[in-house]
């Protein structure tokens, strides 16, 4: 991770997303919210909306960052959920671009962006825009669609 945060320039701290292939890979990480909450995720999700849940003891420090929250999302994108299902977990997602810069929308802008790194590709899935993230014990929305 540190590599990758390095080639972003992106301060640990930040924290980091989690996606998932399905809410099951979650498991741990949403055991101890209420089942209201576990409601919500399960209702919104597979699909561009990440939420901002509170950390229990399975978030390591690198991925939450200096937050008492972790970012988490079920994606729809089928390439994406696949490699989640392959992986047997949740993946860490980030924008694929420097910090700063625009985000990479084809093949050929993340080989500019990261020359020599390996790009599968699979289409944006229609998104235009990056997730919205919402915080779950607020509801309160922190970056639209």
């Amino acid at each position: 991770m540190q590599k990758l945060l390095a080639m972003k320039q992106r301060n640990v701290s930040q924290g980091l997303i989690l996606v998932a292939g399905g809410l099951y890979q979650f498991t741990s990480l949403v055991r101890h919210l209420s089942c209201e909450q576990q409601a919500t995720l399960a209702s919104s999700w597979p699909g561009p909306l990440t939420w901002l849940v509170p950390a229990n003891e399975h978030v390591p420090d690198w991925i939450r960052g200096a937050h008492d929250s972790v970012a988490l999302r079920v994606t729809a994108h089928p390439v994406m959920a696949e490699l989640c299902r392959i992986a047997g977990k949740p993946l860490v997602s980030t924008s694929a671009n420097p910090s700063g810069e625009p985000a990479a929308r084809d093949a050929s802008k993340v080989a500019e962006y990261f020359p020599g790194l390996p790009v599968v590709e699979g289409g944006l899935g229609g998104a235009t825009r990056p997730s919205e993230i919402r915080d779950l014990e607020t509801g309160k929305i922190l970056r639209p669609a």
